[in-house]
């Protein structure tokens, strides 16, 4: 038997210290005093810049004011909707017919779907809308009929036919249809193989397979860019004033070509665009939401967070973004 030691270690063997323990621990945060710096100096020249507009006598701020609720700008910015909306309505259909002509195993319409992205993508958009605005210089009358004969349906006066309006419209559609393929075919290949397969081996037909099983998981993919081109959509409208389509530019452009006010023009429609686009990017932020269910979304910022927030009390009552839904 060995004698024990008042520290409670046995003689003939080493020596054993208990660890301290600790008392208190002070954590301290890392300081990031780069980021502060940076974001003071961004604070301050973003002040500096909001002040020297503020207070720049040359914008002529009361003209903005009057300009800014006037109706000729309503009715310019009710074209520039409707014009974005059945753009991306045509640029939509036509994109995803094209996407799936692209991917098909049949050489003469995979061959005229490449072809249609080539030249639409490699022509610039405000040719496209020139040459659609004066297409009456190259065919007077369109004619709907039997090629190679002379048995004609339908014929009608190009330039009655192909208004500003309607050549806008194509341009814009058309030009949108050619990105978007190329959108929703990279979403189709994103998904993976196996997928289809397995639907096929449950029965499922090709047309079946791509709307239901497919195109739902693709959508992930597709709807931030899809969104992007939603906004850029709105942006280009603004082209079509080089045809006089009546949008929100052209009849911006008509005032300041009357009152010769370019500046205070330019910043209402500056204005109304601004409020356009944040508009529009509210859906896109909960559609992205929505169709990234169950994938690594990277955290939004607070001030994200709370725009998306109020837009989904509004289109869905309910608990935030950020909380758990207890009814699913």
């Amino acid at each position: 038997m060995h004698a024990t030691t008042p520290s409670g270690a046995t003689q003939g063997s080493a020596t054993t210290v208990a660890p301290p323990v600790p008392q208190s621990l002070t954590v301290v945060p890392v300081r990031h005093w780069g980021r502060w710096i940076a974001a003071a100096v961004a604070a301050v020249a973003l002040a500096g810049l909001i002040g020297s507009l503020a207070g720049n006598s040359n914008l002529h701020w009361p003209v903005v004011g009057r300009y800014v609720f006037n109706g000729l700008v309503f009715r310019g910015l009710a074209t520039t909707l409707w014009l974005t909306a059945a753009a991306m309505a045509l640029g939509l259909g036509l994109g995803v017919l094209v996407a799936v002509l692209r991917l098909s195993h049949n050489p003469v319409l995979s061959t005229l779907s490449t072809s249609f992205v080539w030249f639409f993508r490699s022509t610039p958009l405000l040719v496209q809308i020139i040459f659609w605005g004066y297409a009456g210089a190259l065919y007077h009358h369109v004619l709907i009929g039997v090629p190679f004969t002379h048995i004609t349906f339908l014929r009608a006066d190009t330039n009655s036919l192909l208004t500003p309006a309607v050549a806008a419209l194509l341009a814009l559609g058309l030009n949108e249809a050619a990105y978007i393929s190329e959108i929703v075919r990279a979403g189709i290949q994103s998904v993976d193989p196996g997928q289809a397969e397995a639907a096929h081996s449950l029965g499922m037909g090709p047309a079946l397979t791509t709307r239901r099983i497919v195109l739902p998981q693709a959508m992930r993919v597709i709807i931030p860019p899809l969104g992007n081109e939603t906004i850029n959509m709105l942006k280009m409208t603004a082209l079509v004033s080089v045809i006089s389509a009546h949008d929100l530019m052209s009849n911006i452009q008509d005032v300041y070509a009357q009152n010769y006010q370019v500046m205070p023009m330019l910043v209402v429609a500056a204005i109304w665009y601004l409020i356009l686009v944040t508009a529009l990017s509210l859906p896109q932020a909960w559609l992205e939401r929505r169709y990234g269910r169950g994938a690594t979304v990277p955290a939004a910022g607070p001030v994200k967070r709370l725009v998306t927030g109020a837009f989904l009390r509004i289109v869905r009552p309910g608990p935030r973004p950020d909380e758990p839904d207890m009814e699913r």
